[in-house]
C-alpha cells in the first residue's frame, strides 16, 4: 500500500514542503507514478519519525543520510555503525557548548566591569 504526500503529512504532522525538502536532501525517498505523481510505502510514517528524532537531536540532514540506514524501528534503535558518527557528533556538541560557556563567561566580566550585577 502507497500513500499519497498529503496523506502522509496528515499521517506525520510534517507539511507536504517539508517532505519535499526531506526528499530533496535524501532522506526520503517516494516512489513516482506513471504521471510522475509521489507515492511514499508504509514505511515513510516511521521513516519521518526517525528523521524528526535525528533533527531533534542536532544532527544535519548530511549526517542523517549517513545513519539513516543504520536506525531501526519505532524507537528509533540504532545499530552500532551508527555509534561512531553519533559520538563524533557529541564531541562536536560538547565542543560548542565549552565555547558558548567561555564566550558567556567573557561577556559576564564585561558586564560586570559597568558596574552591574549578571542575572
Amino acid at each position: 500500500m502507497t500513500m499519497k504526500i498529503g496523506d502522509l503529512a496528515r499521517e506525520t504532522g510534517v507539511s507536504p514542503r517539508l517532505l519535499r525538502y526531506y526528499e530533496e536532501q535524501g532522506l526520503l525517498v517516494p516512489l513516482r507514478t506513471p504521471s510522475g505523481h509521489r507515492r511514499y510505502g508504509e514505511d515513510a510514517p516511521e521513516v519521518v519519525a526517525h528523521i524528526r528524532a535525528l533533527l531533534t537531536a542536532g544532527l544535519s540532514t548530511h549526517v542523517i543520510r549517513d545513519v539513516l540506514p543504520c536506525v531501526e524501528g519505532p524507537g528509533p534503535s540504532f545499530h552500532q555503525c551508527t555509534a561512531g558518527t553519533l559520538r563524533t557528533q557529541l564531541a562536536g556538541l560538547d565542543g560548542r557548548i565549552a565555547g558558548l560557556m567561555g564566550a558567556r563567561e567573557a561577556l559576564a566580566g564585561l558586564l560586570a566591569s559597568t558596574g552591574h550585577r549578571q542575572s
